[in-house]
Formats: C-alpha cells, structure tokens, sequence
C-alpha cells in the first residue's frame, strides 16, 4: 500500500519523470537520501517499473493512428502475436477476452502504410480498424489516492 508521501512523490513524477531527487525532497519535505531510499523501494514493490520519454508520433512524421482489433486464424494465434511484435509501428498491444484476442495502437505516415502492414496479417487474422480522430485522455497511471473504487463511485454519484 503506498502511504501519503508515496502517493505525492509519484504524483511528481507524474508530472516530469525528470524532477531531480533534490526538487523531490523539497517539494515532500525530505532529505534526498530518504527520497532516493523511497524511489529504490517503490521500484522494487514494481510500483515504478520505469522513467521514461514521450515521445510525439507527429514529430516523427506519424501522421495516423489506429486501433486495430486483431483475431487470429485457428492455430494462428502465436504467429500472429509474433508477427505484431516484431512491426515496429504497433506502438502497444493488449491481449484481450472476447471475440478478438488482440487490440493495439498502430502509428503510421499513410494509409498506404496502414494497408501494407494489415497486408502482413491479412492471411493469418481478421482485423478491425479505426482511425484514431483525437485522445481526449492520455495514456494515464491509475488513481494514485487512498479510496477505494467503491467510495469514488459514492462520490462521484454524489454530484
């Protein structure tokens, strides 16, 4: 369980993953020895599984995005899970319950690009895609306060 100071360390990082270990501990009211003790512990637990960079897809000239559900061919589950892993521009991909087994992010510079990689699968899964318009919420950690799910959707009905 993360207690209150856990909670407003990772709600820093949150914010810039690159905060020094000095602006940690004075923004938490601590030493930097005891932030960097409480930084080592919370990735040992696997709280913090990484620092990492954001990087804008656009910037790369990744003007599209899709969502493609992905559902292999009898017997050709493991070769598609390969075949999606080893394309770069599958950004992430969940393994999923339900009628598809797979759902990723796909980034692409054209359509062009987009058929010629679902070309690559076309004969070994059905897929379903959509073109991604905007992403009202970005990829975000979950809720990092003490309440339980049931007393936020207390709250929330509340309102």
């Amino acid at each position: 369980m993360l207690d209150d100071l856990d909670r407003n360390l990772l709600e820093i990082l949150v914010k810039d993953a690159r905060t020094s270990l000095k602006d940690l501990a004075a923004q938490v009211g601590l030493s930097s020895p005891s932030v960097s003790e409480r930084l080592r512990r919370l990735e040992e637990r696997g709280v913090i599984r990484a620092f990492t960079v954001d990087i804008d897809p656009l910037a790369l000239g990744y003007t599209l995005q899709a969502i493609v559900r992905i559902r292999p061919l009898p017997g050709k589950l493991h070769i598609v899970q390969k075949l999606i892993e080893d394309i770069p521009e599958f950004g992430e991909c969940d393994k999923v319950t339900g009628d598809d087994c797979f759902v990723a992010r796909l980034f692409v510079r054209s359509i062009g690009d987009l058929d010629g990689i679902l070309d690559r699968i076309a004969d070994k899964a059905e897929t379903s895609t959509a073109i991604i318009k905007a992403q009202p919420i970005r990829r975000r950690p979950p809720p990092l306060d003490a309440a339980s799910p049931r007393d936020r959707a207390k709250a929330l009905q509340a309102i």
